[in-house]
């Protein structure tokens, strides 16, 4: 029996937060649902903007849309006509007014989203799998990354037989819930069949705000204890 967690829903609340930051008691499902729509279209429209999340925030009637993007440039274009193509059709979509904002992310090589998605458009060009994850790894690990761990799934290198090949390099603390663990899936088209990535990237650890108040808190009663 496999019992596995989604790294991010484990720690959700506690290290990571809500990508959906509203609350609606009455209306929920229809509100859900509308999200749904949402990504499904932000996923259609910016295949190639690399669109590693998608934060929705509520105010009011208003929809706030903010795209975290590697390629931020792109999923805009030139003088704001795609993006505000992209804001009809999320409008259109679930029938409020959208506001989007992008932003950049500096470092794409450690979001593991555009990991598995840069692995499987390599192995749609038909790169050699075990080739592709080495240097993966490689690039991953230059980046500043504690560790990964790449697998693979499918009729890999058009064997009939599917098998799952996995590669990792460094540390993983995948039952820690203050490590920073970056969780990604995407899947390759190949003439042979889909082939299913995973991608776990551990980028440190994170202190959670409250451990941090908790220690500050004892730190200075000490220090007040040692001046009495």
């Amino acid at each position: 029996m496999g019992q596995k967690v989604h790294p991010y829903g484990f720690r959700l609340g506690v290290t990571q937060d809500w990508q959906a930051k509203w609350f609606e008691k009455k209306h929920y499902t229809e509100m859900l649902l509308e999200d749904m729509k949402l990504r499904k279209v932000i996923a259609k429209k910016c295949v190639d903007g690399g669109v590693a999340s998608v934060i929705i925030e509520r105010q009011g009637n208003e929809i706030v849309i903010t795209m975290n993007s590697s390629r931020p440039g792109v999923v805009i274009g030139r003088g704001g006509q795609r993006a505000e193509e992209l804001r009809a059709e999320l409008e259109k979509a679930c029938g409020k007014k959208v506001r989007i904002s992008i932003k950049e992310i500096d470092q794409p090589e450690l979001e593991s989203l555009l990991v598995a998605r840069n692995v499987a458009d390599q192995l749609m060009r038909r790169i050699a799998f075990r080739r592709v994850m080495k240097q993966t790894i490689f690039r991953t690990m230059q980046a500043g990354a504690r560790g990964i761990k790449v697998s693979c799934a499918g009729r890999l290198g058009g064997n009939e037989i599917a098998r799952r090949e996995t590669s990792r390099q460094g540390r993983l603390p995948l039952h820690t819930l203050s490590a920073d663990i970056s969780y990604g899936f995407a899947e390759a088209d190949t003439t042979m069949g889909k082939i299913g990535i995973k991608v776990w990237i551990y980028k440190g650890d994170i202190i959670p705000e409250v451990r941090k108040e908790k220690e500050s808190a004892t730190a200075e009663t000490g220090e007040v204890s040692k001046t009495a």
